[in-house]
């Protein structure tokens, strides 16, 4: 999306959003739709500054279908699997994907002549072109193919496939991938058997996700993603991994993010004529987004997210809501730019700043209407919250008394102001004068692009033929005399794939093409030889990175473009012509019954497949786009907002308060700048263990709020007690053992543990999520929830029972959630051995004799509580030579060394290099930092110590005698 350093600022602002993923906590999910193109691009191209990279189709495809196996496995969905392929795309959005296409090619031919100008032999294969990740190319054909043969294989063999719908809107299919997802979504929410509690799960990369997802207005709706590491000197090494399995996977939580925007416009609430509605809010504050930037249209000048261009915009509108402005929309904003452009100014800052109105709804600026109050947070305190004062109007009594002087210089600002706007649109836009007529086309084009924008994303794509056709945006103070503007769109149809194709590659990626369409591209004789500049400029713009750059090439004129390519369409091939359509979406369900033999997709590396039990239904392309009148939309009537659903975080349930603060909290590996959304929980004062033991000790109660977790309490400590809970074991004929507390007092080292567990967490919650816990009284020691397993009594009764870990970790007993409503899991529960354990089913042996060996179940006796199978024992295999051969100088690479400790990757990392620490409580000479790290690396230096330490090309390698000694450091 073009919000660029979105994901980082709204994850910085707001520092509770995300969670790393642990496979004992994540949700159940009813439906998992993954953004394809992401997972096909990390699977084909990981690192695209190495020129020496190369890679084969085959295992490309091995790659993303484990890649996309792997996801499914860890989400497991219970109803629906949606993989959405971008397939053709609006021709507002070609404008990026051109621009974008033509600049890869460039940086993959420029990294190519300075290796060689560095006397590297680059290899004699061809390199992965990445722009062939456009639909209609031999490479999505293929890749197509493969995917379908993938879920027929995986619904045939994979019982976790099914009984699930398996969608496949593949590349032939138009729409990009996560829209497709949306439209399906839509679609859904329209049908009257609908579940207002579904429970969504979306993967993928875009920063506009989150928008997608809030404007689904579906409350349990979670992003999944890998994690994104910022700062830090760039190391060529430090790139993303290829295989999950070595990736750190993050769920952003969108029913955090509602809480959160609840809060930031909080202030509004009995300040308005019309009734406060969050969900009205969450599309106002969408549009908002949009004008910071988007895929479709250049950002505005001036307006840079990096310098804090959202929370202008959100003062603005909070400024203007009270006084329902109804239709006067953006030209009210005047002054936004001009404060933005003055901050760079040495004069005096101006003070004014004129309030907008912006509503979606029907058209762009409606004003909202009067509707039922949702507020979801109304129980929460937010009477000590920060008012977002404007610092303008604090110094309104100092402009009263302006000096003439100052009056000259705002006049002399004025008129370099217009002067410098003036040269804008000159300069960037070729015009040869500025005239009123000039500025209402530009003012009227941005409206009519933000009107197409809110559709193509609450509705659908309204026009597949319009684009705005310019490379820059006109100044917000120049966006006005448009109230009389209609704007209507000609839905018209997408371009077909080879349409597309001349539409955004360039010349460089012309294979591409079938040799029929490639001469239009290269040869002097081609009418639209123009399209397809070799040497173009790119302009910065006020952004800051080279991918942020405006691509200054020419936009496509799609008359010219299909005549040319008419005059050669007739010497396509039959295999082309099939490649050059549209096609449905796919729809694969389980089916007991043989549904015929499927062919390999690739002969002789996959094999045939003579049992297929995937029904195949094609389901129209334009089924999933409703009528805006069919839509349902905002929050559904019958969701349960105060029904805890486990995995789904919320900022209910517990007492606080909260407040915009600079808190430096450290969500990626630098601290922010900005302001961060600070929550204060409301700790209780003179608490008495005793009466905290008899409510929580030996009892589960939810823990780590607000990502709340189920945990068993086992202890409750003060500064001077600690009550343990204690099982007294049984006395003959009873079934359970006794259950005590044991009140003990706690000598010096134990009373500086629960101190050192209570300011540890403090830190912790304050430094990561900027949540100030107060002062803490008690200490709550609790083994968390880390599954559910089957266990099995007599006659073969069996009940599933929590499972809880070995390890106890500490909280504060002000962050523990009690007496909350817990919707229940929907696991099917088996209620019978022969549910358990069905015939001819596969079983492992976890007991004694023949641990881990594999075996079938022949018969089960449920009336004496047995099964009967046959073990298939093998030979155990003799590892001792093995294992007195390892030298201890063998290597391996941080992730597996980290797993062989039980480490985090980053920790193990830190570990063998250097970790400060700030010494304080001793004398001043004996102040500072102390690094406690064993210095076995020098990351910096890119020094290794031998014998412990190796730098390879794929990262830090560890000796294992290397790997004891940080194990040994743990341990003590």
């Amino acid at each position: 999306m073009g919000v660029p350093k979105f994901y980082r600022w709204i994850s910085e602002r707001y520092p509770c959003l995300s969670e790393v993923v642990k496979e004992f906590q994540l949700p159940e999910f009813d439906n998992l739709y993954l953004d394809m193109n992401g997972i096909i691009h990390v699977c084909s191209h990981p690192n695209d500054d190495d020129p020496h990279f190369r890679i084969s189709e085959e295992i490309i495809f091995k790659n993303i279908c484990h890649y996309i196996d792997f996801l499914y496995r860890m989400i497991k969905p219970r109803k629906v699997f949606f993989m959405a392929v971008d397939g053709v795309a609006p021709r507002a959005k070609m404008n990026q994907q051109r621009g974008r296409r033509f600049r890869s090619a460039r940086e993959a031919e420029q990294n190519e002549q300075k290796a060689q100008e560095r006397g590297e032999i680059l290899p004699t294969e061809k390199r992965f072109d990445s722009n062939c990740i456009t639909p209609g190319t031999p490479f999505m054909v293929r890749l197509q193919n493969h995917l379908k043969y993938f879920v027929i294989d995986k619904m045939t063999n994979d019982p976790l496939w099914q009984g699930r719908r398996i969608f496949l809107s593949g590349h032939e299919t138009p729409g990009e991938g996560e829209h497709k997802v949306m439209d399906f979504i839509r679609y859904s929410k329209s049908q009257p058997d609908y579940d207002p509690d579904t429970r969504h799960c979306l993967y993928g990369l875009d920063a506009d996700l989150i928008m997608l997802g809030l404007l689904s207005h579906e409350p349990r709706f979670s992003l999944l993603r890998e994690e994104v590491r910022f700062g830090g000197h760039k190391d060529k090494n430090n790139k993303r991994p290829m295989t999950p399995e070595e990736t750190t996977f993050h769920l952003l939580h969108l029913s955090l993010l509602r809480d959160y925007l609840a809060y930031e416009f909080a202030d509004l609430k009995g300040k308005t004529s019309f009734t406060w509605d969050l969900e009205k809010l969450i599309d106002d504050w969408i549009l908002m987004g949009f004008l910071v930037g988007n895929d479709f249209i250049p950002h505005l000048p001036h307006l840079h997210i990096q310098h804090d261009a959202l929370p202008l915009l959100w003062r603005t509108y909070k400024k203007v809501m009270p006084t329902k402005l109804g239709g006067k929309a953006i030209n009210e904003s005047a002054g936004a730019s001009r404060d933005a452009a003055q901050s760079r100014h040495p004069k005096p800052k101006l003070k004014e700043l004129k309030p907008f109105k912006m509503k979606q709804n029907g058209n762009a600026f409606a004003a909202l209407e009067d509707d039922t109050p949702l507020d979801p947070l109304d129980d929460i305190d937010d009477k000590d919250s920060d008012d977002d004062e404007d610092e303008d109007d604090e110094e309104d009594d100092d402009d009263d008394e302006s000096s003439e002087d100052d009056d000259e210089d705002c006049n002399t600002f004025e008129d370099e102001f217009r002067l410098h706007k003036k040269d804008y649109y000159m300069s960037k836009m070729a015009y040869t004068s500025v005239t009123p007529d000039v500025i209402k086309e530009q003012a009227r084009g941005y409206v009519t692009a933000i009107q197409w924008i809110l559709l193509y994303y609450f509705e659908g794509c309204p026009s597949w033929s319009w684009f705005y056709a310019h490379h820059y945006a006109p100044y917000i103070s120049d966006i006005k005399g448009f109230s009389d503007l209609k704007i209507t769109f000609d839905l018209s149809t997408p371009f077909l794939p080879f349409q597309q194709l001349m539409a955004v590659l360039p010349a460089a990626s012309k294979e591409l093409l079938p040799p029929a369409l490639q001469p239009l591209m290269t040869e002097e004789s081609s009418p639209v030889l123009d399209f397809y500049p070799v040497r173009f400029d790119t302009d910065l713009n006020g952004k800051q990175q080279d991918w942020e750059a405006v691509v200054l090439i020419p936009f496509i004129e799609e008359d010219r473009l299909l005549a040319a390519m008419s005059s050669r369409e007739h010497l396509l091939s039959k295999e082309e012509r099939l490649r050059n359509r549209h096609g449905p979406h796919l729809l694969y369900e389980y089916s007991p019954d043989n549904q015929g033999f499927y062919p390999s997709s690739l002969p002789g590396v996959f094999p045939d497949l003579n049992i297929n039990k995937a029904k195949l239904t094609e389901i129209d392309k334009h089924l999933f786009h409703i009528d805006a009148n069919k839509l349902r939309k905002g929050l559904l009537d019958a969701t349960r907002l105060n029904v805890y659903f486990p995995g789904f975080p919320t900022l209910r349930f517990l007492p606080h308060t909260f407040s915009l603060t600079k808190a430096g909290v450290k969500v990626f590996q630098q601290c922010s700048r900005g302001e961060n959304m600070t929550l204060r929980v409301q700790a209780q004062e003179n608490l008495v263990l005793e009466k905290v033991a008899d409510e929580l000790l030996g009892k589960e109660t939810f823990v780590g709020w607000p990502h709340l977790h189920e945990a068993r309490v086992t202890a409750v400590a003060n500064e001077s007690y600690k009550i343990e809970l204690e099982e007294v074991p049984s006395k003959k004929g009873k079934k359970e053992p006794t259950v005590s507390f044991n009140r003990r007092p706690l000598d010096d080292h134990e009373a500086r543990v629960v101190a050192r567990d209570a300011s540890s967490i403090k830190e912790r919650l304050m430094d990561r999520f900027a949540i100030d816990v107060g002062k803490t009284e008690i200490v709550v020691y609790a083994s968390a929830m880390t599954g559910r397993s089957y266990t099995f009594g007599l006659h073969g009764a069996i009940a599933l029972s929590k499972q809880f870990a070995n390890r106890e970790s500490p909280y504060v007993y002000q962050m523990t959630v009690q007496d909350v409503e817990v919707e229940k899991s929907t696991v099917a529960t088996l209620k019978t051995l022969g549910e358990v354990f069905p015939q001819d089913s596969p079983v492992f042996m976890v007991g004694n004799p023949h641990y881990g060996a594999q075996g079938t179940v022949l018969e089960v006796l449920p009336d004496v509580g047995r099964v009967r199978i046959v073990l298939d024992v093998s030979e155990e295999p003799d590892f001792t030579q093995m294992s007195q051969t390892r030298s201890r100088e063998d290597y391996v690479s941080n992730i597996h060394a980290a797993q062989h400790i039980g480490l985090d990757g980053h920790l193990m990392s830190r570990i063998t290099g250097s970790i400060f620490v700030e010494r304080t409580g001793a004398e001043d000479n004996k102040k500072g930092k102390v690094n406690i790290g064993l210095n076995l690396k020098f990351t910096k230096k890119m020094e290794e110590v031998p014998g412990y330490t190796k730098k390879l090309e794929r990262g830090w390698f560890y000796s294992w005698k290397c790997v004891e000694q940080v194990e040994d450091y743990v341990n003590t």
